[in-house]
């Protein structure tokens, strides 16, 4: 049975059980920036899909009203990074975005007019 010295707490930083922070802080310091930024999108855009209805599981986490927060936030994302990640990076996103986009109106039992579907400030009308 192994037990944790009287002077140290499980949480205490250098219980085999917390994480190194300096370790995550120097690895994250050494990833590129677009790689972060792409990171970001792809987490949001598998989320809204989540939230959509768009995985195996299908209705079982279907949101609209979170969908719309995280396509809303993804739009935001990539008009604010789209200067900063190459099209090579910005063309596939965009691309998934008016996916989410569409699908969100096809999910939609009143869809938004033209112009206020979630993102569509950033993006523009989104038709299919």
């Amino acid at each position: 049975m192994s037990e944790t010295p009287q002077n140290e707490s499980p949480d205490s930083p250098d219980s085999p059980e917390s994480p190194d922070f300096d370790a995550m802080t120097r690895d994250i310091a050494e990833v590129p920036a677009v790689e972060v930024i792409v990171t970001v999108a792809v987490n949001l855009m598998s989320a809204a899909a989540v939230k959509l209805g768009l995985t195996e599981e299908g209705d079982k986490y279907k949101d609209l009203d979170e969908a719309r927060k995280l396509v809303h936030a993804l739009a935001g994302l990539l008009d604010a990074g789209a200067t900063e990640v190459s099209s090579f990076h910005a063309a596939p996103l965009r691309d998934g975005l008016k996916s989410l986009q569409l699908a969100f109106r096809e999910a939609s039992l009143i869809p938004d007019e033209p112009g206020q579907g979630p993102g569509e400030k950033y993006t523009g009308p989104v038709y299919g």
